[in-house]
């Protein structure tokens, strides 16, 4: 799956996610575009460096199941890279202990799934807003 879509002249933040359940891609992906956010969905990581470099997200969103890599080690290889560290990732998934596998992701930010979509929405504007400030 990959799905993109351009709010039109004036565009929004740029969200990336990347999540092997499509029906939540695409969930989200309505959600933040109602919102004016640009949205690159993805449902595996296996170009996920070249990915990231090519779409120059302002946040990812990263599932701890994501196929190929999985989660941890992909959002490990992000913060690993010198040209990406900087972008705050958000890691999400229904493990009952996504604050330790996030912390050992080196996440800057975690979202227990289900979650409501109003958290989504303010986790993703706190890191937007966060990284501006820096």
């Amino acid at each position: 799956m990959h799905t993109q879509e351009n709010s039109g002249s004036n565009p929004g933040h740029r969200v990336m996610i990347f999540d092997d359940d499509t029906d939540l891609l695409e969930v989200c992906s309505i959600i933040l575009r109602t919102k004016n956010f640009d949205v690159l969905a993805k449902n595996k990581c296996s170009e996920i460096i070249h990915d990231i470099v090519d779409y120059k997200p302002d946040v990812i969103l990263m599932d701890n199941w994501i196929p190929d890599t999985g989660g941890v080690k992909a959002t490990q290889m992000i913060k690993n890279n010198d040209q990406l560290r900087d972008i705050p990732v958000i890691f999400f998934s229904a493990n009952s202990n996504i604050a330790q596998l996030s912390t050992e992701a080196g996440a800057d930010y975690f979202l227990q799934k289900p979650f409501d979509l109003s958290e989504l929405e303010e986790i993703v504007t706190t890191a937007i807003h966060n990284r501006n400030l820096q």
